[in-house]
């Protein structure tokens, strides 16, 4: 994984002020005490701390719930990681580490998981965690619906606890399952608030939450494991990267991950920009099962219809990597770069399919993208440009967040979409899986027998090679068969305050505060 500092001395440029939402209902954190504990969340715009400690993050999205078993976006999760943990956590060197548990071990048979659990840990409220509320934390994992894999290999499992033992027997092999097991996040067994003011075993503890505003953490000062350096964090909720950059300028935050190259050029001196890429399959996302998009050929023209390379250049100043289906780079196991010359830019290829599909004359449709992401906003505008040469009109709907989630995500109440799609864990299953027809994610309305069958062979392989093989035979029909344009991997560049070092880049959509500290 790339990670290199960038020296940044041009000075800002003149952006559009946009404003931000105001706040409608502020929670608090049962636990932290009343120095430390927000009535409000928000933090001082003027850029005034109240501890030399802490630090403001910025953050282009609200979260879509505090309950980790119901939270299911990438920007929520990546805030939650400082908040909650399982048995075992991802690391930045993408492995699996012991968290909640002290150890752990793997039969040679791989069915037979065991976990140790740490002498000593605390909730966040004080509590003493137990086998009790372990065993409760899974079996929540199981029920929800946010992550169907983990949740369907944690329901065919028998969890039990021996003494300070968890015992969980695999009715078969699974190498994805230790990947599973850190998306079980220990949680207490007799608490019912974890939507308004969560609860976990973190490096970090809630404060407060203001819809729209702010998310405010705070050093958990009875953390097992090493210390957090900061005091305190204040994630603030921004409608956009303008706003953003805008507030960077101003010294109102002091980091903002997930700006794109012509951004930070804008930046300002103060600040010492970091880059990598942000595991994300952007695309522009069909709906298949309405038409056109229900007609292979139609699709298939519009990837022969589309210059990747130029749509990077003018969207994303050609930085990030190209895909050709829904993996992302750094997932090299599984990534297969050959899938990016599926289509190349053929303009007469795109009409000969539109022709055949019976669309000779083209036809409309609307791209639903949201807002606050400018990457996908701009790329959503550049694929216009290249479809109108085909004879195809693409409107471009800009709406929220909220109601993107709403009406694209859990109506599937559009034709297409710009965004980008990561990993919940970091397995093969948690990009693929999602694209099964009988799967709850599938917003895509993706149906292909031959998928869903070769897909459950990997799923069920029990040898890594013959796995990895099937898995990039899923990628393949993904391509052949068109199921959305795919584009790229986007370039990801962090911006944080030159006083500030620590900040690490995980192999998933992962925000990590832990280790961030002033220098």
């Amino acid at each position: 994984m790339k990670k290199r500092i960038l020296a940044v001395f041009l000075g800002l440029a003149i952006l559009t002020c946009l404003l931000s939402a105001c706040g409608e209902a502020t929670t608090e954190n049962p636990g932290s005490s009343d120095e430390t504990t927000a009535s409000s969340g928000e933090p001082q715009v003027s850029g005034d701390r109240v501890s030399a400690n802490e630090i403001i993050v910025g953050i282009p999205q609200d979260l879509d719930s505090l309950d980790p078993y119901q939270m299911g976006t990438a920007g929520t999760r990546e805030v939650l990681f400082n908040v909650f943990e399982g048995l075992v956590k991802l690391s930045s060197d993408g492995s699996y580490v012991d968290a909640v548990a002290s150890s752990h071990s793997v039969s040679e048979d791989g069915l037979t998981y065991t976990f140790t659990l740490r002498d000593g840990v605390l909730f966040h409220n004080g509590e003493a965690v137990t086998t009790e509320d372990v065993l409760h934390s899974f079996e929540a994992c199981a029920a929800s619906t946010v992550n169907e894999a983990v949740a369907a290999a944690l329901s065919a499992a028998q969890i039990t606890a021996e003494g300070n033992d968890i015992i969980i027997t695999l009715p078969e092999p699974n190498s994805d399952f230790l990947a599973y097991v850190s998306n079980a996040y220990i949680t207490p067994a007799d608490y019912n608030d974890q939507g308004t003011a969560p609860v976990g075993t973190g490096p970090f503890r809630f404060v407060s939450y203001s819809v729209q505003e702010s998310f405010v953490i705070e050093k958990n000062p009875d953390y097992y494991g090493t210390p957090a350096y900061l005091d305190k964090v204040t994630f603030k909720i921004f409608d956009s990267t303008e706003a953003e950059l805008l507030a960077l300028d101003a010294g109102s935050i002091d980091l903002c991950a997930h700006l794109q190259y012509d951004q930070i050029s804008t930046l300002n001196n103060g600040y010492t920009v970091l880059d990598s890429t942000m595991n994300l399959a952007v695309a522009l996302y069909l709906n298949n099962a309405v038409e056109p998009f229900d007609n292979e050929l139609v699709r298939q023209a519009l990837c022969w219809a589309i210059d990747v390379d130029e749509v990077m250049a003018f969207a994303t100043g050609g930085q990030g990597v190209k895909i050709g289906s829904s993996m992302f780079p750094n997932f090299t196991k599984y990534f297969d770069a050959s899938l990016s010359d599926t289509y190349t830019h053929d303009v007469d290829k795109a009409k000969e399919l539109l022709k055949e599909a019976g669309y000779e004359n083209g036809f409309a449709f609307t791209i639903k993208v949201p807002s606050n992401y400018t990457p996908h906003v701009k790329t959503a505008e550049v694929l216009g440009e290249q479809l109108a040469a085909v004879g195809v009109t693409a409107k471009i709907q800009q709406v929220d967040w909220s109601t993107w989630l709403s009406e694209v995500y859990s109506d599937r109440n559009y034709e297409a979409t710009v965004v980008g799609f990561d990993a919940a864990t970091l397995t093969a299953s948690a990009m693929l899986q999602r694209y099964t027809s009988t799967s709850d994610k599938n917003m895509f309305n993706y149906s292909n027998a031959e998928y869903d069958k070769v897909n459950a062979e990997a799923d069920a392989a029990t040898d890594d090679a013959e796995a990895t093989k099937l898995y990039k035979q899923c990628e393949k029909i993904l391509a052949d068969s068109a199921a959305n344009v795919y584009i790229q991997d986007l370039a990801e560049f962090v911006a944080i305050k030159k006083d500030l070092d620590g900040y690490n880049f995980y192999p998933m959509y992962v925000m990590d505060m832990s280790t961030v500290h002033y220098k």
